[in-house]
């Protein structure tokens, strides 16, 4: 079966893989103490800024909620959108390992804005509730919109002229920066996000994410809350040896730039197909299309893909780094077969 269920589906990249095959060869000091994880350190702060302190995991379910946790109290709470990977997929991690609260935000096109947080704000110094310390933001957005530098300040000046941090959830940003075609820096540190969970996953890597701290005075203790959450790779070389091969070259933005054009293409098809509604803007590598309902299942045979929002009869369509044109166009027919078909 075809597969655009998600960008998580993917293979390896070849110079990843050839990356860690390089890595595996002889022996190296654990835990990072390693000339690869030296490496893949130092270009990772070239490209953040000097500032920044960088600390591998394996998920970005252990970057997320590892990082909330080392910058929040467990009587403090999480402003995020209701669509967001913190509040949908981490099974409760975020309450039960950092122990703080989530309150979600309807967002109809996965983004919040300072409107859409000032009511959570009456609560603050009220002992009853919990208390508001950091907004997390998704670049791209589990809808796949993309925050513009502009929105992520807004929210930065927000979030610390009320004594709050600012989180992104960056599983996607990498597609984020390719849409905008700017620097990882121009959306993180010089926009004022002080705590980033940077993927590589979902771009072409087999494992590993990042924890980014661009405020050194939270990283100083970080190093023990990623061991005692169970996150410190020993042979931290494989996955240092990844984040090196994915900077180099821009590897990552080559990645990016394929599965965001592969998905304008999808996305373009659809819109000629007269039956079809896409339901979001596609700004980076996800297509949320609205289908006659009969077509669907149809659809299913040959696809795989995820059902998005089953009463509105609205699927999910990722692209990766090895979609091909191909894909594309098969998908697009047996669409166009499928609504003939079930009609």
């Amino acid at each position: 079966m075809g597969g655009f269920a998600s960008d998580n589906n993917a293979g390896i990249h070849p110079n990843i893989m050839k990356a860690i095959a390089e890595a595996n060869s002889g022996h190296c000091i654990g835990y990072g103490d390693d000339t690869y994880t030296e490496s893949a350190l130092q270009k990772m702060k070239e490209v953040f800024g000097p500032q920044s302190e960088i600390f591998f995991v394996l998920t970005g379910t252990a970057a997320n909620v590892l990082g909330i946790r080392a910058f929040l109290k467990p009587y403090q709470s999480v402003l995020c959108a209701s669509s967001s990977h913190l509040n949908v997929d981490e099974c409760g991690a975020p309450e039960n390992i950092a122990g703080c609260k989530l309150m979600e935000i309807p967002s109809e096109n996965g983004k919040l804005c300072a409107e859409s947080l000032k009511p959570f704000l009456e609560v603050v110094g009220n002992e009853h509730h919990a208390q508001p310390a950091a907004v997390s933001i998704t670049q791209s957005t589990e809808l796949g919109t993309v925050y513009t530098v502009e929105e992520i300040a807004a929210l930065s000046a927000f979030a610390h002229n009320h004594n709050m941090i600012l989180h992104m959830d960056g599983a996607r940003i990498s597609n984020a920066a390719a849409h905008l075609g700017i620097r990882f820096r121009d959306i993180t540190f010089e926009a004022g996000v002080d705590l980033l969970s940077f993927g590589g996953t979902k771009n072409g890597m087999m494992i590993g994410e990042a924890v980014i701290i661009f405020n050194q005075g939270w990283a100083e203790n970080f190093k023990y809350i990623r061991k005692q959450g169970m996150q410190l790779l020993s042979k931290m070389r494989f996955i240092s040896a990844q984040f090196a091969a994915f900077f180099n070259g821009d590897l990552w933005l080559k990645n990016a730039k394929h599965a965001n054009y592969m998905a304008k293409l999808l996305s373009d098809g659809i819109r000629d197909i007269p039956e079809c509604r896409i339901t979001q803007k596609v700004e980076a590598n996800a297509v949320f299309v609205k289908l006659p309902p009969h077509s669907i299942d149809e659809l299913r045979k040959r696809y795989f893909f995820y059902t998005w929002d089953a009463g509105n009869h609205i699927i999910r369509l990722m692209t990766s780094f090895d979609t091909t044109e191909n894909d594309v166009t098969g998908l697009l027919r047996t669409l166009k077969e499928s609504i003939e078909n079930a009609g």
